[in-house]
């Protein structure tokens, strides 16, 4: 990248884990061409808002974002990326934003911010999502202080759930080849992180565009040999890959965290086979008494969409005992928001937001009740800690199975403590610093 006058930039950044690492790459690209990075709420000379479009709901969100930055910030030049501008770039153009990038190309997207910048034509960097085939390798970590840090190995969906619309801002799938990600991962271990976290669009789906279509365990077994002083952290898995193979394999790493955040969305198979998943109950469940098998005392979580179109209060009941049998650690309940262009959009028998709220909160009643115990069952167990924050008299951080532990020490910022749990506080768990 051409270095420019130096420039002072802010981000803000919406949506999922992958969109805070391309946000974290961009920042590294602009720091590295000689660019300052400030804060959202400071003056700058441009803004970058990365946009999520996963609901109707982030969408709003997303327009708010933009609104309030062109009001608060009228001389700046304001560029617009991610899977909200690539969705519905004409409806962002109406908000006053300068430069328009979509859910990829993310260098020439800063290339046209640059030029806007110093004069130039503003231009919009967007592209047709389904045709793209190739991995865009983005610089690894972050500008924080050293902790924990995102790799991305995958972007792309081909499942096309009736509720999503990811497939169409996204694309295919695309993989980071091997070799890319055990050698940024190397350069973390450089840098100084304690743990990765290995993220993507859908990360079971990776390799099956590399030659050989290698399996997703070959990647992640890699990962943990590549750095085995480093934590290695999944993100969101899809059930089906989860067999006998995959956990014997992979419960042979230490440093792979026992947590798994299997996707499941309904716990009912009437409502799955309307998402359009592709597996039921059964095939969950068994996933998850593999993961507890391999790994005992791991933590299970999950997603749970509520209320999607015809859900009757009979499937919903169902749904609430399939969470309850396999007993999650921790979920995420979303009532089901309406996504034009997909679907389920279509669909007969949307429910309104009475029935919204009211299975919401029976959901997250059932969620809480569920974690509440996962956390108690912690209690007399000696837990690996990385701190990473100071909260009032307490010190932070987080186990591996990524239960949030508060304990009484100095200095531990990015250091890992055994820690012994004796009982539960605010959010997580209190324990006190056996070494």
């Amino acid at each position: 990248m051409a270095i420019f006058t130096e420039m002072r930039f802010a981000f803000y950044t919406l949506g999922c884990k992958t969109n805070q690492y391309e946000t974290q790459a961009m920042e590294h690209i602009l720091q590295n061409a000689g660019h300052e990075i400030g804060h959202f709420d400071e003056v700058c000379d441009a803004y970058i808002i990365n946009t999520c479009s996963v609901t109707a709901v982030a969408d709003k969100k997303n327009r708010a974002v933009i609104r309030r930055c062109r009001r608060d910030n009228p001389k700046a030049v304001i560029g617009v990326c991610g899977c909200y501008t690539q969705h519905a770039p004409e409806a962002v153009k109406e908000l006053g934003v300068d430069v328009l990038g979509g859910s990829g190309g993310r260098q020439e997207f800063l290339e046209h911010m640059l030029s806007a910048l110093n004069g130039k034509a503003h231009t919009d960097t967007l592209d047709n999502a389904l045709r793209r085939r190739e991995f865009e390798l983005l610089p690894p970590g972050g500008l924080e202080e050293r902790t924990r840090a995102m790799l991305k190995v995958q972007d792309g969906c081909v499942n096309f759930c009736t509720y999503c619309i990811i497939p169409y801002t996204r694309g295919p799938v695309r993989s980071a080849p091997l070799e890319d990600a055990l050698r940024q991962a190397r350069e973390l271990a450089e840098m100084g992180y304690r743990e990765i976290v290995v993220t993507g669009i859908e990360i079971a789906s990776w390799g099956v565009d590399l030659p050989g279509k290698p399996p997703v365990k070959d990647l992640i077994t890699g990962l943990c040999e590549a750095v085995p002083e480093l934590r290695i952290r999944l993100g969101s898995l899809e059930p089906r890959v989860v067999t006998e193979d995959f956990c014997q394999a992979l419960a042979a790493y230490p440093n792979l965290c026992p947590q798994f955040h299997l996707s499941m969305q309904s716990g009912c198979d009437t409502v799955l086979k309307r998402m359009h998943r592709k597996y039921d109950t059964a095939r969950y469940y068994e996933s998850v008494c593999l993961l507890r098998k391999y790994f005992p005392g791991c933590a299970v979580t999950t997603d749970m969409i509520v209320a999607f179109p015809g859900e009757t209060e009979e499937e919903f009941r169902k749904s609430l005992a399939f969470i309850q049998k396999c007993a999650f650690a921790d979920m995420h309940i979303f009532p089901y928001s309406r996504r034009p262009g997909t679907p389920a959009d279509k669909m007969p028998d949307q429910l309104g937001n009475a029935v919204k709220e009211d299975r919401s909160r029976r959901a997250i009643a059932v969620a809480n009740d569920m974690n509440g115990a996962y956390r108690e069952s912690l209690i007399g167990t000696t837990q690996a800690v990385l701190f990473e924050e100071q909260s009032l008299s307490f010190y932070t951080g987080h186990a591996p199975n990524y239960v949030r532990v508060y304990a009484a020490g100095e200095a531990l910022h990015n250091v890992v403590k055994n820690v012994k749990i004796t009982g539960l506080y605010e959010d997580g768990v209190f324990g006190l610093i056996t070494e």
